[in-house]
């Protein structure tokens, strides 16, 4: 046999082996499967509130200046570390069944797991208290886990 070929042979036989050991570690990395991923931080509630700034009775759209009046004077008071206001574009199916389209914000809080049934009730308030003001059917909440580090 000719020694360059034995070499070649040889050469992709290792590399077929290591790719069939290698391969259920890095599908299963993909799939969160047992591979240990690093835990990081400490468990968090991450708490994301969604603005309209449309409002039903065709009054003119709430700036951006009377939407951070709102934050100061109704969430940084209840959450003074830190929060996250994003601006974006949404839509959504109003009681009247209309698609309405609008600017947005989104609001990002995050607090401390034991911190979260004491805010609940402040972030209940802010909902409120938006729909109050500006005339809105509703203020969208999401609630999830997280782990955050800073």
């Amino acid at each position: 046999m000719n020694v360059q070929f034995t070499r070649t042979r040889t050469a992709l036989a290792v590399s077929g082996l290591l790719l069939a050991v290698g391969a259920p570690t890095a599908y299963a990395t993909l799939d969160g499967g047992n591979a240990a991923a690093p835990s990081r931080g400490a468990p968090y509630v991450e708490t994301q509130l969604f603005f309209g700034t449309a409002r039903p009775d065709g009054g003119p759209a709430v700036t951006d200046r009377q939407f951070m009046a709102f934050v100061d004077r109704e969430v940084t008071p209840d959450f003074p570390d830190g929060l996250t206001v994003q601006s974006g574009h949404g839509q959504w199916r109003d009681a009247g069944g209309a698609i309405e389209k609008e600017r947005s914000y989104e609001l990002i809080l995050l607090y401390p797991v034991d911190r979260a049934t004491v805010n609940d009730g402040k972030i209940e308030e802010i909902r409120r208290a938006y729909a109050k003001q500006f005339g809105q059917e509703a203020v969208a909440r999401v609630d999830d886990r997280a782990r955050a580090d800073f």
